[in-house]
C-alpha cells in the first residue's frame, strides 16, 4: 500500500475510533471498544481494504494507537468521546512534555494546557516525541516542559495509555515552562 493511501486510512480509522464510530455505522461501548468484524467490514466498504492488509495497517501503526482484543478494537487514547479506558493513576516522572504551536503559547502560558475537545491532556515522555506532535501542527511549534512531578504531589491525576503517552485533565500554568 503506497504511503498516501495509507495516511488516508489511517486518519480515517481515527476518527471512527476517537470520535465518529456512526460513520461506518458502529457503536462505542463505555471503554471505547467497537466491535472487530462490523469495523472492517464499514472500512472495506469506505476504502475497498481487504481485512487482512487492514489488520497489518493497523498493527504496523508507529505509535501503537490501537489495541485488538477479544474480538473488539479500540484506540489506546484521543477520544472526545466519553470513554473509561480503564488505566489506573499513576505517577509520572518528573517532568514530562507537550508540543504545540508557537501561536498558541501566550494563551497556554496564562491559562495552562486545556484538553479542549478530547477527554485529556496529552504528554510525552521525551522532548523528542513532543518534537513530533508538534511538527504535525501547522506554524511555528514549540516545546513546552510540565513539572509532573510536582503536578502529581499537588492532587492531580496522571494516567498511562496503552501506548506510553501521558495523559491529564489540565496543566495549570504555574506547572508549565517553555523548553524549546
Amino acid at each position: 500500500m503506497d504511503a498516501g493511501r495509507a495516511k488516508t486510512i489511517g486518519k480515517f480509522i481515527a476518527l471512527i475510533l476517537r470520535h465518529q464510530p456512526g460513520e461506518l455505522g458502529l457503536s462505542m461501548d463505555g471503554e471505547g471498544w467497537v466491535e472487530l468484524e462490523p469495523f472492517c467490514e464499514g472500512m472495506a466498504r469506505k476504502f475497498g481494504i481487504a481485512r487482512v492488509e487492514l489488520l497489518e495497517l493497523i498493527e504496523r501503526d508507529a505509535k501503537s494507537r490501537y489495541r485488538i482484543e477479544g474480538g473488539r478494537i479500540r484506540a489506546s487514547q484521543g477520544h472526545s468521546l466519553s470513554v473509561d479506558l480503564g488505566l489506573a493513576p499513576q505517577e509520572p516522572p518528573a517532568e514530562l512534555y507537550h508540543g504545540t504551536k508557537l501561536s498558541a503559547l501566550a494563551s497556554i502560558l496564562a491559562n495552562g494546557l486545556d484538553k479542549r475537545g478530547r477527554t485529556h491532556v496529552h504528554l510525552s515522555l521525551d522532548v523528542e516525541t513532543a518534537r513530533q506532535v508538534a511538527a504535525r501542527r501547522k506554524g511555528e511549534s514549540v516545546i513546552l516542559a510540565v513539572a509532573a512531578s510536582a503536578m502529581h504531589d499537588g492532587g492531580h491525576a496522571f494516567h498511562l495509555s496503552e501506548n506510553g503517552v501521558w495523559l491529564t485533565g489540565h496543566v495549570p500554568p504555574q506547572f508549565i515552562s517553555q523548553l524549546i
